[in-house]
């Protein structure tokens, strides 16, 4: 498993929050309630995303999981009409690239906290984990093979 370190900075993101399992709903809510508000917003490839995953699924009922689909905006972007705005915390992150599908990214998220972490001298700390989306990412709307990049905030053990 290629797994680099990467000091990100804090980052202004702006989008909705799904509420229910990770998987399959969430790529029906990019597509039907995230998608439609960037398109609106301007918030096109051009704009870095995220999907910041706040609940861990092993411990957490699906039914309450949280997960915001978000973009990449200027720190003075004025959200409304319930869209949620918010600051990453920068700082070090563990890095896993991924490219695949969605019935193939929770398996890739659970090798990086399960088989990686472990034995890797850090832990996690209290920041979220997410998926960081750069701009111009991969999308097959075809296979719906996507790329991007599962990040965990780490400090030494």
């Amino acid at each position: 498993m290629q797994v680099s370190l990467v000091t990100r900075q804090p980052a202004t993101v702006a989008g909705f929050r799904h509420l229910g399992p990770y998987g399959d709903a969430v790529a029906r809510f990019w597509q039907e309630t995230y998608v439609p508000w960037a398109v609106m917003n301007k918030l096109g490839p051009d704009h870095a995303r995220y999907g910041v995953c706040h609940d861990d699924p092993a411990i957490t009922a699906p039914e309450q999981c949280r997960y915001d689909a978000c973009a990449e905006v200027a720190p003075d972007f004025i959200a409304t009409g319930g869209t949620l705005k918010a600051t990453l915390p920068g700082g070090q992150y563990a890095v896993l690239h991924f490219r695949g599908t969605v019935e193939q990214v929770g398996e890739s998220w659970a090798a990086l906290l399960r088989d990686w972490l472990p034995s890797s001298g850090f832990q996690l700390d209290a920041r979220p984990c997410f998926e960081y989306y750069p701009k111009g990412a991969a999308y097959d709307s075809g296979t719906g093979e996507f790329e991007c990049e599962i990040c965990i905030p780490v400090v030494p053990l």
